[in-house]
């Protein structure tokens, strides 16, 4: 039995090469922090990162490619889990539900969709590299 590999095209390639080498950067109060490469976010999926300062951030990208930063934890339970939770969008708002409650937080304003009296912080985020 012969097994086949698909060679990338150089499409594919750059671009995969591009991914690899672009990094997600967050702002945080001493400047720019880089946290990823580009490659290490999927849209649906969130990532955490451990700022300087001791809190977290959950990072995610939309299907569009587009990066978001909102605080880790998780406001009515306090636990760190929404890069955990799951994305969507609503009335062509995208955002998170933490995993734990179900609570919806806008990924671009750190509103919570359930309860407007609460929020979330939100983060700048910016990509360097590739190509």
């Amino acid at each position: 039995m012969t097994t086949a590999t698909a060679t990338p095209t150089a499409t594919e390639a750059a671009t995969t090469a591009a991914a690899e080498s672009t990094t997600v950067e967050i702002l945080g109060p001493d400047g720019w922090l880089p946290v990823c490469t580009l490659d290490r976010l999927f849209p649906g999926r969130g990532v955490a990162a451990l700022l300087p300062d001791g809190t977290q951030a959950a990072l995610f990208t939309d299907r569009a490619g587009r990066a978001y930063a909102i605080g880790n934890r998780d406001p009515f339970t306090g636990a760190q889990v929404l890069s955990r939770g799951l994305t969507g969008t609503a009335t062509g708002r995208p955002y998170v539900a933490s995993p734990l409650l179900k609570q919806r937080f806008d990924l671009a304003s750190g509103e919570c969709l359930d309860d407007p009296s609460v929020s979330v912080p939100t983060y700048s985020v910016r990509t360097r590299g590739g190509s």
